[in-house]
C-alpha cells in the first residue's frame, strides 16, 4: 500500500511494486485527507492483510511557506503545516493502518524521513519546522516500533531518507546539491526499496538513509 502515491516518490513506489504486487494506492486526490481523520479510518477499512505500508507524503514548501533561515522568520503558519504533513499525517496513518499488517509472516510500514531530522547531525541550523517536524515523526515511528513488537513480532516499521531528489519539494534548492547527490525519483526508489528487502525485526524503530546507512537521532 502505497499512501501518497499522485506525489514525485509515492509515484514511482507505486509504479516499481505494481510489477509484482498488488497495490492499494491512497493520496489527497483519492479521499485521503490528514485534515480528516475519518478519511483515514476510511482508507484503513479497505485493506487487511499488508505486507508493505509505504508513507511517502512530504511538506517543505508552498508557494506561501518556506523554509526558515533563521529564528526570525519562524511563524505558527510554519510549524502547523508541517507538521500536519510530515508528523500529524503519518502517525494518524500508522494509528489506523499498522493493525492492517499482516500477523503470519515478516512485513514493513515505511515513513519518508529526513536525514536534517537527526539533531546530532545537525551543523547548520535553519529550516526549523521542517526538522522538528521529521525529529517528532522519527520518535512517532520508534514507539510504533515498540507498541506494534509486542503483537506483531515479525513487523518492521522504520523511516526511510531518500536522498535529495529531482522533485517539486527539492526544487528550489537544487543549486545547493553537491554534484552526483540528485537523484531521480526512479533511482531514489530502488536504492529504498533494496534497504527495505534487507531490514528484519531487529531494525525495526531505525530511520535508513536510501543506501543503507543508520540515521542517528
Amino acid at each position: 500500500m502505497v499512501i501518497g502515491s499522485s506525489g514525485g516518490i509515492g509515484s514511482i513506489f507505486a509504479e516499481h511494486l505494481r510489477h509484482e504486487h498488488v497495490v492499494m494506492e491512497f493520496s489527497r486526490a483519492s479521499g485521503l485527507d490528514y485534515m480528516d481523520e475519518g478519511s483515514i479510518v476510511n482508507a484503513a477499512e479497505q485493506v487487511s492483510d499488508l505486507d508493505m505500508i509505504l508513507i511517502a507524503t512530504g511538506f517543505l514548501h508552498d508557494d506561501a511557506i518556506m523554509p526558515e533561515k533563521s529564528v526570525r522568520d519562524l511563524s505558527h503558519e510554519k510549524f502547523e503545516q508541517n507538521f500536519l504533513v510530515n508528523t500529524i499525517g503519518p502517525a494518524l496513518v500508522m494509528k489506523h493502518f499498522l493493525p492492517k499488517l499482516r500477523r503470519d509472516g515478516r512485513s514493513i510500514c515505511a515513513a519518508l524521513s529526513a536525514r536534517v531530522g537527526s539533531i546530532s547531525d545537525n551543523g547548520l541550523g535553519g529550516w526549523t519546522a521542517y526538522r522538528a517536524s521529521k525529529v517528532a515523526l522519527n520518535m512517532v515511528i520508534k514507539n510504533a516500533a515498540i507498541e506494534t513488537a509486542r503483537r506483531n513480532k515479525d513487523a518492521i516499521i522504520v523511516g526511510l531518507h531518500p536522498g535529495t531528489v529531482d522533485t517539486q519539494l527539492s526544487k528550489p534548492f537544487q543549486g545547493n546539491v553537491r554534484e552526483g547527490k540528485l537523484f531521480t525519483p526512479d533511482y531514489s526508489v530502488s536504492k529504498m526499496l533494496q534497504v527495505l528487502e534487507a531490514l528484519n525485526p531487529r531494525d525495526s524503530g531505525k530511520v535508513f538513509a536510501w543506501d543503507g546507512e543508520e540515521i542517528f537521532p
